[in-house]
């Protein structure tokens, strides 16, 4: 058992006395990473392409939901049992809109090709602990489910200018694009990051230190640029990786089977609520930590707001006007994030730039703004 507070996650604690955080957010159901991340971009777990499957998808998939961690379909450096998702997800919705954006993951480069053009993800890293961790997750990347937003063969953007428009990459990228196209000038205007394996705070291979040292380095060096003053850094979670949380959940929508990943077979009830109407989508799910630092965010502020994962997906709607997804999407219940930020006041303009290693404060302290 790994227990982890203030004196240990130092940087967590520091932005939260900087900036604001909830104590009342959940995943959108319960179940591990996969759906979690889908439910980040589309608030559905339910519209699998049962044309586009490979492996056995028992433990994977109930009905036409998926409950476990299957690889996605459209990915070269998938494994396993892989699944493909039908409908709508946010990255369609931006690009409708002509609003940049981009998905930036660890070790999403390939190291090579092999003969047929196949992407090899075969870069790995080194954890706090000196475990050689691979780089990329294939399952943690929602986007590469959908046929209409994956970049299969994981190809490199056409140059840095197109980072963040539609090009063979497709808006699929590697970290290290993310801050090509940042030091370039044109960070999108929606950016999605993560971290490699080895820095995800996943139990197993990672560790929340390891991640604090991938969250203070983005966040410091975000800090430093002239779009900071317009952005806000959303820290979410796919799911609790082991880490145990005591509060009960609020149960929004029900079981339309016995699957439902709550205390046990049935423990969610009967299908009650005419949004899902699909078997294993009982939620909202375990409590799960939320962030929010910005210039904008309240400081020192903890927000009671009902929140989950799919909260961000509607932020991202609302500030858009990009419309909803609909069509039994979480979205559609999502709390707001709005009581996190206060729009009226003066931002806040020094940065709190902290130490990665140990998160203590380097530069820039609790300021509070105007």
């Amino acid at each position: 058992m790994g227990y982890y507070d203030g004196n240990t996650v130092t940087a967590l604690w520091n932005y939260a006395q900087a900036f604001a955080l909830s104590d009342n957010s959940y995943g959108t159901t319960f179940g591990p990473s996969t759906p979690g991340a889908l439910n980040l971009i589309s608030g559905q777990t339910g519209r699998l392409d049962r044309a586009h499957t490979k492996g056995n998808l028992g433990g994977s998939v109930i009905g036409n939901t998926v409950i476990g961690d299957p690889d996605p379909f459209y990915d070269d450096c998938s494994g396993g049992t892989q699944v493909a998702m039908r409908g709508t997800n946010v990255g369609d919705l931006l690009n409708a809109a002509g609003v940049t954006w981009g998905w930036f993951q660890g070790g999403f480069a390939p190291t090579s090709r092999k003969a047929d053009g196949t992407a090899v993800c075969g870069a790995a890293t080194k954890n706090l602990g000196g475990v050689s961790v691979g780089d990329y997750s294939a399952h943690h990347q929602p986007f590469q489910y959908y046929l209409s937003t994956a970049n299969p063969h994981h190809l490199s953007p056409s140059s840095v200018a197109m980072i963040g428009q539609t090009d063979p990459a497709n808006h699929q990228y590697d970290l290290n694009d993310f801050w090509a196209v940042v030091n370039a000038g044109h960070m999108p205007a929606v950016s999605f990051l993560k971290a490699k394996r080895s820095q995800d705070g996943h139990a197993g291979y990672s560790s929340p230190l390891d991640e604090q040292i991938f969250l203070v380095n983005t966040i410091n060096a975000l800090q430093q640029r002239p779009e900071w003053a317009s952005t806000a850094v959303i820290i979410a979670y796919d799911d609790s990786d082991g880490w145990y949380d005591h509060q009960m959940s609020p149960i929004l929508n029900q079981s339309a089977s016995e699957v439902d990943a709550l205390l046990g077979q049935g423990s969610c009830g009967s299908l009650t609520s005419a949004m899902a109407g699909l078997r294993g989508r009982c939620g909202y799910g375990p409590r799960l930590p939320l962030l929010v630092v910005s210039p904008w965010a309240k400081t020192n502020f903890v927000d009671h707001t009902t929140t989950d994962q799919t909260s961000v997906l509607r932020f991202i709607e609302d500030n858009w006007a990009l419309g909803q997804i609909g069509r039994g999407s979480f979205d559609g219940l999502a709390g707001s994030l709005a009581n996190l930020f206060d729009w009226a006041r003066q931002p806040r303009t020094t940065p709190l730039v902290l130490n990665p290693f140990t998160g203590l404060v380097v530069s820039g302290g609790a300021d509070e703004a105007p």
